[in-house]
């Protein structure tokens, strides 16, 4: 297996949150941090595979300023934990305690948001107030719509599906930074959500430092790797040289 030294990268590789972040989002990709929470013994992190990108659901890319870099493909950003449910007649709190969850957010939070499933748990508002807050994205257990709205703005939110119907009168937020489930994977508030194309994952706030390090020495390995291979090296060769595949 490849060390440091021999990868070139020098630990720690980032001084804040927001280095961090930006780093994630350079140098690793979801399927190695996976590879690497699944050594570690963290073999279910990843989320429902059917939770994507929306840019990734929308055919059409006419909905940015192509002056401008696209940030909707990926994510990287602590939790920020809502739990919602199903309502069945009008609540006396429209949304619940919507407002409250967003207004709260913090600078490089991702809004996480599961339990109902009976309309659109995103759009363009609540895009435009997290995005306000200085949010780093949001990833919804359920659907997004406004998607030509939120799409224009630049801004990184991951769902399963579109759909325009509203949650007023049918989904109530009825907690915050609490603990939540979506699919095997347990999230608390706090810990480290990465998305890409390949889906998005949950890394513990507790282990986070260790799991980056390593990820970043894989992801250099496997441009080595892949560079052994091109140059005619056989992939038992290099599997057994590298540990690597």
């Amino acid at each position: 297996m490849m060390n440091c030294k021999e990868t070139g990268i020098e630990m720690k590789q980032w001084n804040s949150d927001e280095e961090l972040f930006a780093l994630m989002k350079e140098k690793l990709y979801t399927p190695v941090v996976g590879d690497i929470l699944d050594q570690m013994g963290y073999k279910h992190q990843f989320l429902p595979a059917n939770i994507r990108p929306l840019k990734a659901l929308v055919p059409a890319d006419a909905y940015v300023d192509r002056s401008q870099p696209d940030n909707r493909l990926k994510v990287a950003g602590y939790a920020c934990t809502v739990l919602e449910n199903d309502v069945f007649e009008n609540p006396k709190k429209p949304f619940g305690y919507l407002t409250e969850a967003l207004d709260q957010l913090k600078p490089g939070e991702v809004y996480i948001a599961t339990g109902a499933h009976h309309s659109a748990l995103w759009g363009e508002l609540l895009t435009a107030t997290a995005k306000a807050r200085g949010a780093a994205g949001a990833v919804l257990d359920g659907y997004s719509r406004d998607t030509p709205q939120v799409m224009g703005q630049n801004f990184p939110v991951f769902c399963t599906q579109c759909w325009a119907q509203d949650s007023s009168v049918r989904t109530y937020v009825c907690d915050y930074r609490c603990t939540i489930e979506i699919g095997q994977v347990t999230i608390h508030d706090g810990d480290l959500v990465f998305g890409d194309i390949d889906g998005v994952l949950i890394i513990p706030k507790e282990i986070k430092n260790e799991v980056i390090e390593k990820a970043l020495i894989k992801a250099s390995g496997e441009k080595t790797v892949r560079k052994a291979i091109e140059g005619g090296m056989t992939a038992t060769q290099a599997f057994a040289e590298f540990g690597i595949l």
